[in-house]
């Protein structure tokens, strides 16, 4: 599990440094992005596994668990909502939570929707 984590979060750094080099400042587009791109894998992932009956063993611990929660940065998520909400700018505070909440869930829906 460790190791999916390391490779999780190595994947999370790069991804979104990608993303805040090639998207305007002001909003945390590479943590949004990262945690999307993570709730469609996490569910693709889980159907796959669940598919070949492996929902249970330490591939999917290694993969959900190490992989996604080391890709995924829910901890940075909320200490930008939070830094959003303390300068005031509720506009986009809004516009981040209900977009990492709503198409996080729809995403981890499709993932496993699409590979179940």
């Amino acid at each position: 599990m460790g190791i999916g984590s390391f490779v999780g979060g190595t994947m999370r750094y790069y991804l979104s440094t990608l993303i805040k080099s090639c998207c305007s400042q002001g909003f945390p587009w590479g943590t949004l992005v990262v945690n999307l791109v993570g709730c469609f894998l996490f569910g693709m992932l889980f159907a796959l596994l669940h598919r070949m009956g492996l929902h249970h063993s330490s591939w999917a611990l290694l993969l959900t668990t190490g992989l996604c929660g080391g890709f995924t940065t829910f901890s940075t998520f909320a200490n930008e909502s939070m830094l959003m909400l303390q300068e005031g700018n509720i506009v986009a505070f809004a516009s981040y939570v209900a977009a990492s909440i709503i198409l996080g869930i729809a995403l981890v829906a499709l993932g496993y929707t699409i590979f179940s």
